[in-house]
């Protein structure tokens, strides 16, 4: 019969395996991410037939996101997993004309800069003991305002506006990082105890989902605010 500190260790091996799988996902979907989008900016063929079709493109990760994310219970481990790379994959399609329009340095500058914000959220949504279903939502909320403010300004094509969707985009996601790496400890707590299982991997690949849309909005908005232009 297995002691109390026996069974308390071998639950917490279970769950930093689970987490570590979660962190591995999304590191591998963001190099894949921007693996392919650096590709696809050195070739200008490929550039500009992937410009020409960035709507239809769009739309399609925008279906896939939201296809995986509503439909991963009822999908085989594998699937979940074919499609969150493929969806990181077209996520580097897309995003390949940042390495168009804005320097390189900047780029790495901002990565790092990224990496730092997004490192210290995870952290302090890990660490702490505060609920932060409460400010989730109102991230959620605000998340939605900064989709339609965006829509708006792509009519609009204002600077302005742009600067401040960045800033408070920033808030926002480093807001979210917080809560989603809180829900993906307290999802890690109830996962079975086969790591192997369908079930796990399933879990593990909605909670990169989430962190790495966290990241890469971040990302992106900090290349509004920081990113120095060609």
């Amino acid at each position: 019969m297995q002691t109390a500190p026996l069974q308390q260790t071998q639950a917490q091996i279970r769950v930093n395996a689970f987490i570590r799988s979660v962190y591995n996902w999304m590191a591998i979907g963001l190099a894949l991410t921007g693996g392919i989008a650096y590709l696809v900016s050195t070739n200008l063929n490929i550039l500009m037939t992937v410009q020409k079709m960035f709507w239809p493109l769009a739309i399609l990760t925008i279906g896939m996101v939201w296809f995986l994310s509503a439909r991963v219970h009822k999908l085989q481990a594998t699937t979940a997993t074919a499609l969150f790379l493929a969806y990181a994959a077209l996520n580097g399609l897309t995003l390949s004309w940042i390495f168009i329009a804005y320097t390189s340095n900047s780029i790495a500058t901002t990565f790092f800069i990224c990496s730092a914000t997004f490192a210290a959220s995870s952290v302090y949504g890990m660490v702490t003991k505060k609920d932060l279903t409460g400010m989730g939502q109102f991230m959620m909320m605000g998340l939605i305002g900064i989709i339609i403010a965006t829509l708006v300004n792509l009519f609009l094509r204002s600077s302005g506006l742009q600067m401040i969707i960045s800033y408070v985009g920033v808030i926002i996601f480093v807001g979210l990082t917080a809560y989603d790496t809180q829900k993906i400890k307290h999802m890690a707590m109830s996962q079975p105890a086969d790591l192997e299982s369908g079930t796990v991997r399933k879990g593990a690949i909605m909670g990169a989902l989430s962190l790495y849309l966290d990241f890469l909005n971040m990302f992106i908005m900090l290349l509004h605010i920081f990113g120095g232009r060609d």
